[in-house]
């Protein structure tokens, strides 16, 4: 069993803004969010092991999952001066990848087999392996992202008791491990 307390105090200590317990049988793997991803709107489609096409198949996702029954939503809120602080909200995203990296490292040495699952594409390298063909440098890092696995990650937050909006001038990123 999951000792709560004590990982939301540690993805806390690594940064993030909240942290709380995720029900895996809450998520939803769904094809319209994944069909997303081919818009490309991101730069990341068909370029990085953590997405579309090369991250797997949504039925390949939920096998993955299959294993797990608990894990860790974690947040990063961004205060901004208005709607449109561009340099607030890549501010609030450098924050959230800061901090995953670090609690990723951390829950790694506890939970070897987690799944990572993290705000946009996984950016442990600088450039990616994918469009070369060769393997991941770093498999056991890699970091896929929520919306690439088709998870709804508003509904997610809502469905596990989280707030995803936090309010005006505020901007919400969300990533999840999955560690039991």
């Amino acid at each position: 069993m999951l000792d709560y307390e004590k990982l939301i105090s540690q993805a806390k200590s690594c940064g993030f803004t909240e942290a709380g317990p995720l029900d895996v049988a809450t998520l939803e793997f769904l094809p319209e969010v994944r069909d997303m991803c081919a818009s490309d709107r991101c730069q990341s489609y068909g370029k990085n092991w953590a997405c579309p096409p090369a991250c797997g198949t949504l039925e390949e996702m939920r096998e993955k999952v299959k294993g797990f029954s608990r894990g860790l939503l974690v947040q990063t809120v961004g205060q901004l001066e208005d709607d449109m602080d561009w340099e607030g909200m890549q501010q609030a995203a450098q924050d959230q990848a800061e901090s995953f990296e670090k609690l990723h490292d951390l829950l790694l040495k506890e939970y070897p087999g987690l799944l990572a699952m993290g705000t946009g594409t996984c950016t442990r390298c600088k450039t990616c392996t994918y469009p070369e063909g060769k393997p991941c440098r770093f498999p056991e890092k890699l970091t896929y992202s929520m919306e690439a696995c088709g998870l709804f990650v508003s509904k997610v937050c809502t469905d596990n008791g989280m707030k995803y909006n936090h309010g005006p001038n505020t901007v919400t990123y969300t990533a999840c491990f999955l560690l039991e």
